[in-house]
């Protein structure tokens, strides 16, 4: 059903209406909060990887100026301890406490919170506490925690594997890879990633007698922050929490989550009946935001002497860190190791994976979660595959995608991909990319000393997950605004603009009579957030049934004023066979509140989206000194239907700049003792505009997804899922199939060039 059309409706290029709020400095995040009486908090961290806490004096530190009051795990008996929403080790817990007292496990693991009148005041005393700390042996990699006789992190499991995952026919691959005429075998590394948001965590915690408390985050979802935070760890009923998420300076899915100073702020507002701000700075977020990636894996592929592929087998060993994140088990096992073959045609699958506990930060969702690690390994392996046949890479993947005829195809893991064109973004991709040229730039790169390669990789993305309801609600204003809260939250994707779109062009009004607001439980308590590529599938169809309710309560007011038959369209209510029209505000002015109302979009049979593009990446190098530089980019997606060309081209383009930045410099490193050494950008390599591509070709061949009335896919993720392979095969291909592994700095490109030489000169 549609009621009118818009020239900023769905399909259309519209400049995001949050920007002249956020470019002239009138954005509202958390820090920005402000309240009369507010005090400071302060989290004493743990400098210790692994260690017993023996004692805590803090008499000294409670007798500083400015100090209000000094909370350690004693005083937090009451609370619950932040939840593991996807435990999948059985019998075997790991506990999160707010503040630890007895035994840290990770650098940065809390032990004592600080309020004072000011933030110096609180941190000057949280440097007075004095802890006596027993230290203990420690394992900060994957390597160190599998060894025999590894220290444990958690004593009572019997191992460092808290977990077995798996999924597939283990017994056909095995029968395939011996039978195969050619098996490829790659042992693959997904580095640990830092989520580095703009804008670091902040929390302010207010207490009110009879209104009980409120909480103001940086989220990427209030009602699901609430419900978790009241019943998981505060104790009390989700209706006695109020959290409000103002504007959000990235998120990438480290802001889905609870962290301890949350609950801290809540609990020191309370016993201090003063509001209390808590801001974390750049040395919390790497030492305590959830990390990403961090997995290492053994993969195999098998294939006939026609490249045809017969098995994919994966073994991978995921590093959890110390404390099983909220959703930190599920990131490599639910939701990424569904979609581990792509959309090639792989008769038998099996993946394992091993749940490993470490003594290093909670590891999470981090931007494609899963599906970047699955889209990487497979990827890799194709053009191994390819290389190792003499076969081209480009071939090899026409030989083995899904065509058309074959959807809906099952692909063994529990996915069935519904719609796609596969092979003709294949090749849209590579005529764009002038896949045909590149023997000409090559050869003109080799007479100026370089290596030039190039890469390609055609990914598949889960988005939307599926299995959750979303929520709008709708409220006429005076003068006939229509204002719809919704139930996601904007981290800078742009939600404001493209939802004002679709209700604007359901409506058939003007953008500028549709007003969005989100994250405050207060206005909408009801809604599953934004993470997963999740929002426009599912908040946009949202905003769609409550355009359709509202119209459908204004057609049964206006009869009352109309007569018995009421139509619809471009914002007027029509009796039928007169001219007598009622605007949404005049409808609204006789009858104040009828129009308003909440929905629900809850498909009967609920489906994730397949989004799915093919990336192809060029690079130069620099064999003297390992210098690389992207030279060329471009990709092709099918992203289903558009909502706004301009908002999905700067979610790709940020997409590619994190895929491009875990390919070549980002990671987070720990030595051999579990101290932190990647705790600054001083030591940990962000990538800048100049490492970026000059320019990203970018193309579409949209297929509309089924499973939602807008026929959207989600897009927030593709762009690094692509970037992470795409960029790697081609500097593997620079390489003359040099196998290396992420990040591809310099040093490690230069030693690579180094051997290729000495190679060459024997």
């Amino acid at each position: 059903m549609r009621f009118g059309s818009s020239q900023t409706g769905v399909g259309k290029t519209v400049e995001r209406v949050e920007d002249a709020r956020l470019l002239t400095g009138a954005g509202r995040y958390t820090d920005d909060v402000q309240r009369d009486g507010m005090v400071y908090g302060v989290t004493l961290r743990s400098p210790y990887p692994h260690a017993d806490i023996v004692s805590l004096d803090a008499d000294a530190a409670r007798a500083m100026p400015g100090v209000l009051a000094i909370y350690t795990a004693a005083d937090l008996a009451q609370y619950g301890e932040i939840p593991c929403d996807v435990p999948l080790s059985g019998p075997i817990r790991t506990p999160r406490p707010m503040l630890v007292g007895d035994r840290v496990r990770f650098v940065g693991d809390g032990v004592a919170f600080v309020v004072a009148q000011t933030r110096e005041q609180a941190r000057a005393a949280a440097d007075a506490i004095a802890v006596d700390y027993a230290d203990l042996p420690a394992v900060s990699s994957l390597k160190a925690a599998l060894a025999d006789g590894a220290p444990r992190v958690w004593p009572d499991a019997p191992s460092n594997i808290v977990f077995d995952w798996q999924l597939g026919d283990s017994a056909a691959v095995e029968v395939a890879l011996a039978t195969a005429h050619h098996v490829t075998k790659l042992r693959l590394v997904q580095n640990r990633i830092a989520p580095s948001s703009m804008e670091v965590r902040a929390a302010v915690g207010e207490w009110a007698d009879g209104d009980g408390f409120t909480l103001h985050i940086g989220s990427q979802g209030v009602a699901s922050v609430r419900e978790s935070l009241a019943t998981m760890v505060m104790k009390c009923r989700p209706e006695e929490l109020r959290v409000v998420t103002g504007d959000v300076g990235g998120g990438f899915g480290m802001k889905c989550f609870l962290y301890p100073e949350y609950g801290l702020v809540l609990h020191a507002a309370r016993d201090l009946g003063r509001p209390v701000k808590w801001t974390g700075e750049r040395s919390d977020a790497f030492q305590t935001d959830s990390h990403g990636r961090a997995m290492e894996s053994d993969a195999w592929l098998a294939v006939d002497a026609a490249g045809h592929i017969l098995a994919l087998k994966v073994e991978s060993w995921s590093d959890l860190g110390a404390y099983q994140a909220q959703f930190g088990p599920a990131i490599q096992t639910l939701a990424g190791g569904r979609i581990i073959g792509g959309v090639y045609r792989v008769p038998a699958i099996h993946n394992l994976v091993h749940g490993v506990m470490t003594n290093t930060a909670p590891v999470d969702a981090y931007r494609g979660a899963g599906r970047p690690e699955s889209a990487y390994l497979m990827e890799r392996l194709v053009e191994a595959t390819a290389r190792a046949l003499g076969i081209g890479v480009d071939e090899m993947r026409r030989r083995n995608l899904l065509r058309p005829d074959e959807l809906p195809h099952a692909n063994g893991l529990g996915l069935t991909f519904d719609v796609g064109n596969f092979p003709a973004v294949l090749e849209k991709a590579l005529a764009n990319a002038d896949w045909a040229g590149f023997p000409a730039r090559k050869a003109e790169a080799a007479r100026r000393g370089r290596r030039l390669g190039r890469g390609l990789c055609y990914y598949v993305e889960i988005a939307g997950g599926g299995s959750r309801d979303e929520f709008a609600d709708v409220r006429v204003l005076d003068g006939g605004i229509v204002e719809v809260a919704v139930g996601t939250q904007s981290n800078g994707q742009g939600h404001e603009t493209v939802y004002a779109q679709v209700t604007a062009e359901r409506l058939g009004i003007a953008m500028a009579q549709v007003r969005i607001v989100q994250g405050d439980t207060d206005r909408l308590e009801q809604g599953n957030g934004t993470g997963g590529s999740r929002s426009m599938a599912w908040g946009g169809s949202a905003c769609l049934a409550a355009s359709d309710a509202m119209v459908e309560r204004g057609i049964a007011l206006a009869k009352a004023d109309l007569g018995d038959e009421v139509d619809y369209a471009d914002g007027l209510f029509r009796a039928r066979g007169s001219n007598q029209t009622l605007s949404i505000a005049e409808l609204q002015a006789r009858h104040p509140g009828g129009l308003d109302g909440r929905s629900r979009y809850a498909p009967a049979a609920p489906a994730p989206t397949f989004p799915n593009g093919c990336h192809v990446a060029e690079v130069e190098i620099d064999p003297q000194t390992g210098a690389l530089s992207v030279t060329r980019y471009s990709l092709v997606d099918d992203f289903g239907r558009i909502v706004n060309p301009m908002l999905l081209l700067g979610q790709i383009h940020g997409g590619v700049a994190q895929g491009l930045g875990q390919a070549l410099l980002e990671d987070v490193v720990y030595d051999e003792s579990g101290q932190l050494l990647t705790g600054s950008f001083m030591d940990y390599g962000m990538p800048r505009a100049d490492d970026m591509p000059l320019h990203i070709g970018f193309d579409t061949l949209p297929v509309e997804s089924p499973t939602n009335p807008l026929g959207a896919k989600g897009c927030g993720e593709a762009g690094t899922i692509g970037a992470m392979p795409s960029v790697m095969n081609a500097i593997i291909d620079a390489l003359d199939g040099t196998q290396i592994d992420m990040p591809a700095t310099a040093e490690k490109i230069w030693r690579a060039c180094n051997a290729l030489s000495a190679r060459a000169a024997a």
